[in-house]
């Protein structure tokens, strides 16, 4: 019980319910349904491209274009609705160009070895560069007001938006293919260790460049929900919101290096997040402000493992030399990346 209280997943519940009482006793209207509403919807697009990196990053990977394959697909959207394309048309299209953009992403790491963060560093540039090429400057309004409330308004009777209500599902199914699929366990072996799950029989090259034609898919349903709801297509759309969603994975536990995280703390981190940054809204606090408690997020959220585990080796020392206790266990290096050296005949071996 007191290890399932201690868990950081219960923590930061804890620290959810914190901020919404805090919220509710100092900020007038937090708590009305009208506000509550809005604060899910404000985290939509957030939740969707933490969601399309949570699998990617537990396989030990990284995807930093997510942002911009979600402003390339509005842009695209803005231009296609523009030329006279009906929408029913345009969603399968736009769906099909972040699949392809996550495909590059996944040829250029998977196929060519290179290293994905500074693969990703460089398709946010050029992402979001085309659509500038894509649209220009300018913006693309007029949507077809029959799609508009599925990403604005609320299902009749509850607070509960219809797009917050797409992510749960969406959720719902990510939780279930991570936690309780074979593909699930598959990739917490990749980001245990790449090579160790390779010779355990786990198509690590497919499952990684699956990743990321589902996270380019998942963008570009963002896109949608994104344009939908400002009723506007840019260029510039959701521009920086990639920092905000891999601090949402690290603080809801996701290690940076891969092989350990829940999809119940992503979730309760980005309630977290949300909260926190509709308070500080309503308090009138600048953007700038917020940036700056986004950026502390994201070094807590990779510092907390690191002390963590500081703790966690000092106190197994201690342990083992109490009374009683048994012998400590040696310690053996990660097999992961090392190459044993080949034995020769004994002579040479004593030489």
């Amino acid at each position: 019980m007191r290890e399932k209280l201690l868990r950081w997943e219960s923590i930061l519940l804890l620290l959810c319910i914190l901020v919404f009482v805090w919220g509710s006793a100092s900020t007038p209207g937090f708590a009305e349904t009208d506000n509550i509403s809005f604060l899910l919807l404000d985290y939509t697009e957030v939740a969707l491209l933490a969601l399309a990196l949570l699998p990617i990053i537990l396989t030990g990977e990284i995807d930093l274009s997510v942002a911009s394959i979600l402003g390339f697909c509005s842009a695209l959207t803005g231009v296609l609705w523009d030329a006279g394309m009906s929408f029913e048309t345009i969603v399968p299209i736009v769906l099909v160009a972040g699949a392809v953009l996550g495909s590059l992403n996944a040829t250029l790491i998977v196929k060519f070895a290179l290293p994905a963060l500074a693969v990703t560093i460089g398709t946010l540039g050029l992402y979001r560069g085309l659509a500038y090429v894509v649209l220009g400057d300018g913006a693309v309004t007029g949507f077809p007001d029959v799609y508009r409330p599925i990403a604005t308004d609320t299902i009749p009777g509850t607070f509960l938006p219809y797009a917050t209500l797409v992510v749960l599902v969406l959720g719902v199914l990510v939780a279930v293919v991570v936690h309780y699929t074979p593909v699930g366990r598959s990739l917490y072996a990749i980001g245990l260790g790449e090579q160790t799950a390779r010779f355990s029989g786990i198509r690590v090259q497919r499952i990684k460049f699956v990743l990321y034609i589902v996270s380019g898919i998942l963008c570009a349903l963002a896109s949608l929900v994104y344009t939908l709801r400002y009723n506007s297509a840019r260029a510039d759309n959701a521009n920086g919101m990639e920092l905000i969603a891999v601090a949402a994975v690290l603080l809801g536990g996701v290690s940076i290096f891969g092989g350990r995280g829940t999809v119940v703390g992503v979730a309760s981190a980005l309630l977290l997040m949300a909260g926190l940054r509709n308070v500080l809204f309503l308090n009138d606090v600048t953007n700038e402000i917020q940036n700056v408690i986004n950026g502390l997020l994201l070094i807590v959220s990779v510092l907390v493992p690191v002390v963590a585990n500081l703790v966690r080796r000092r106190r197994t020392p201690a342990a083992a030399a109490t009374p009683g206790a048994p012998p400590p266990q040696e310690t053996l290096p990660d097999p992961v990346g090392a190459t044993a050296a080949p034995h020769g005949t004994p002579e040479e071996d004593q030489r």
